[in-house]
């Protein structure tokens, strides 16, 4: 566990029980850290019922691959931060049909979260990488590579995959 301070009078915080839960609490004025779970966005981009997926140039998980993502700033909404983080890791203009689920996520090193996921509808661009990413590739169900990013991303990898399954099962 990392170090944490009271925000009150700048202590180092001790671990206590709370509730029935270890929480970091300040031992001269007794405040207590709760720490809030990272907000992050996702976008589902489909081509030819293929789904496009980016290849981590960095740690966590680098060379595994991931959706186009990212965490939400403080001044921006889920939406207009999936659309943001599409157009910086890939270049794509989009803009997003439907919002689809919220995923929580507990495997991400750098704290837990939830992902917001929405539908884009590709409206214009090429394909252009920035150094987030190794490459950039469109898969049929069939085709999703074994190493995904965690932290949300391989839970809503795989039910689009199981998605795509039932569709093509019924064609």
């Amino acid at each position: 566990m990392a170090e944490h301070y009271c925000f009150q009078c700048g202590r180092l915080l001790e671990v206590q029980r709370i509730d029935h839960r270890d929480r970091e609490v300040c031992p001269v004025c007794s405040w207590v850290y709760y720490p809030q779970l990272k907000v992050g966005a996702a976008m589902l981009i489909e081509s030819e019922n293929r789904l496009l997926l980016l290849r981590r140039n960095h740690e966590p998980w680098k060379g595994s691959w991931m959706l186009p993502a990212g965490y939400v700033e403080a001044d921006e909404d889920p939406k207009h931060a999936a659309l943001r983080e599409v157009r910086e890791e890939t270049g794509l203009i989009v803009e997003s049909s439907e919002f689809t689920q919220v995923y929580y996520f507990s495997d991400d090193p750098r704290g837990n979260g939830v992902a917001f996921v929405y539908k884009a509808n590709r409206i214009s661009g090429e394909i252009q990488l920035n150094d987030e990413s190794s490459a950039a590739q469109y898969f049929l169900w069939q085709e999703i590579p074994l190493y995904l990013t965690k932290g949300g991303h391989d839970q809503i990898i795989s039910e689009w995959q199981s998605q795509a399954r039932q569709k093509d099962a019924l064609t």
